[in-house]
């Protein structure tokens, strides 16, 4: 789950779990794939792929995975699929707006599979237009707060980033959230490297302009059982959503 809100804690909670399911490792790779292709497959001039790279590192993926996935998306190895990017919008419980983000071989199957899970799990599919206009295209690099027996504060960071374009520090409890313009991630994402701080992901995502407010649990569960339906496709890469759930009801939902 991606977005600017509370959601973000439970986010790499969600992770864990889908990298044990192989999951998460499989849209790692996928992303690697794209950005090789995209860009060429030598992270020292193409820092999206850099960026694919280490998020892929940071949740151990192994380096032959890495490898193989450069090599295949940069065409030096055979293997390589072609992939296209096609955004779904979606409204679930309580207004919610999803946008989900797929990569994909196949456009026919991608959408079957969304509009099922979606009708199946309490939402609705919108219009072409009418949740992405609710969401702006932003640079996210998120930081732990504990690095190597040193915290890291808020004013670190906005001293190390103001400079680079950071526009907004978020604390998620066990991590910082930067945001910046969509152009200015890999600059906020180098200045935290000279600054000796290292970073968890850094990664343009689209950022809802005004959170929706979801307080009540059985609500939330039902967004939650939405989004992982959706999340949980082998086609989608990302579901980002304009829900806010504060942190009681998070923890009465996870109960």
């Amino acid at each position: 789950m991606s977005g600017h809100s509370k959601w973000a804690t439970t986010k790499h909670k969600k992770a864990a779990i889908d990298a044990k399911r192989g999951k998460l490792f499989a849209k790692l790779i996928k992303n690697i794939e794209i950005a090789a292709k995209m860009g060429g497959p030598d992270p020292t001039g193409n820092p999206t792929l850099f960026d694919a790279i280490q998020k892929a590192k940071k949740q151990s993926v192994p380096n032959k995975n890495i490898d193989s996935a450069v090599k295949r998306g940069g065409g030096l190895e055979g293997g390589g699929v072609d992939y296209e990017t096609i955004m779904y919008e979606v409204y679930g419980p309580q207004g919610v707006a999803l946008l989900v983000e797929c990569l994909t071989d196949n456009r026919n199957r991608a959408a079957m599979e969304v509009r099922t899970a979606v009708t199946r799990n309490g939402g609705t599919m919108a219009d072409p237009g009418s949740v992405s206009r609710l969401f702006t295209r932003k640079g996210v690099v998120v930081v732990a707060k504990q690095q190597e027996g040193k915290e890291v504060s808020e004013d670190d960071l906005l001293e190390a980033t103001l400079d680079a374009g950071a526009e907004d520090v978020a604390d998620h409890g066990e991590a910082f959230e930067i945001q910046s313009e969509a152009t200015d991630v890999v600059a906020v994402r180098s200045a935290l490297q000279d600054a000796g701080i290292d970073y968890e992901s850094a990664e343009v995502q689209f950022v809802a302009s005004m959170d929706i407010p979801v307080a009540d649990p059985v609500a939330a569960g039902k967004v939650f059982k939405l989004v992982d339906a959706v999340d949980d496709l082998d086609d989608v890469q990302n579901v980002f959503s304009n829900a806010d759930i504060p942190d009681e009801v998070l923890d009465q939902v996870e109960e």
